[in-house]
């Protein structure tokens, strides 16, 4: 045999080898791929609970305070989802907008409900179809001389002087944190902190959902003013949350179900009853 030969056995040796290194590494990442992507829907069933983060936003997650109930828009969907289709107790977990994602990939909840679909956040979870739209919206209280009537954009209200009371962790957080430059935001854990900092005048302006505003505006009558920002901030839709290991052709089957209660009209009825309930002062 020549040297010209041999070498070029050689060659198609280290060429062969490549080969199955790159076909190994292949096999091996799709086996791993598949290992991550996991059977929630079978693991609810098996385990016979469905455990869902609640974390407080009226009118779609509220509690109420003497019997420790759960309900609201979000939380009636995932119940009637959980025991219709699933055939499984729904159980729900406190806690907070600042934990529900990190919660939920840790494994502390199967799925987190009333989330802004955003595309940043969408490469670190799947969501669902949106059943419902968000909007920030200010609430302030009229008779403050800081606030001019005629502000209707994020830049008249964004000045030295001005403090917006907000909901730690949540989607108007990031939003708000993003874009004000000269405004203070004071930041606090709940819902009612944050309402109670503007009746207090410790805050001059509620920066939320247009719906939970839209509940503490109607509940202050007397003295609230409401403006949705023009150009709007934030609009985006509201869906439940699930870890990026649950594969989309799973959550189909909730999004079906979520289809056919906006089709029907079931979603905006919740949406009217809960409104009114939390208005009447019925939460």
């Amino acid at each position: 045999m020549t040297t010209a030969i041999r070498s070029m056995l050689a060659r198609c040796c280290l060429l062969l080898g490549a080969i199955g290194i790159a076909l190994s590494l292949s096999a091996a990442s799709h086996i791993a791929a598949a290992q991550q992507t996991e059977d929630l829907w079978k693991a609810v069933q098996d385990h016979g609970t469905l455990r869902v983060a609640a974390a407080l936003a009226p009118p779609h997650v509220m509690k109420d305070p003497k019997t420790g109930e759960y309900s609201g828009i979000f939380v009636d969907l995932i119940k009637e989802f959980g025991q219709q289709v699933l055939g499984v107790k729904v159980e729900f977990v406190d806690t907070t907008w600042d934990n529900i994602i990190a919660g939920m990939q840790a494994g502390k909840w199967d799925i987190a409900p009333a989330l802004n679909r955003i595309a940043k956040r969408a490469l670190s979870i799947n969501y669902s179809m949106a059943p419902w739209q968000y909007q920030i919206s200010f609430v302030f209280n009229k008779a403050n001389p800081k606030i001019k009537p005629e502000w209707k954009s994020m830049a008249d209200f964004d000045k030295d002087g001005i403090t917006f009371s907000i909901m730690s962790g949540t989607a108007q957080d990031h939003t708000i944190t993003d874009i004000v430059k000269h405004a203070t935001i004071m930041r606090l854990p709940d819902v009612d902190a944050a309402r109670l900092a503007v009746s207090s005048r410790r805050a001059d302006i509620s920066v939320d959902d247009a719906d939970t505003n839209m509940l503490f505006a109607a509940v202050n009558k007397d003295w609230s003013a409401t403006v949705l920002p023009e150009p709007s901030l934030a609009k985006q839709g509201v869906a439940y949350g699930f870890r990026k290991s649950v594969p989309l052709e799973q959550i189909e089957a909730l999004n079906i179900f979520l289809e056919e209660a906006v089709a029907e009209g079931h979603i905006a009825k919740l949406g009217e009853y809960y409104v009114n309930k939390v208005i009447t002062g019925g939460q």
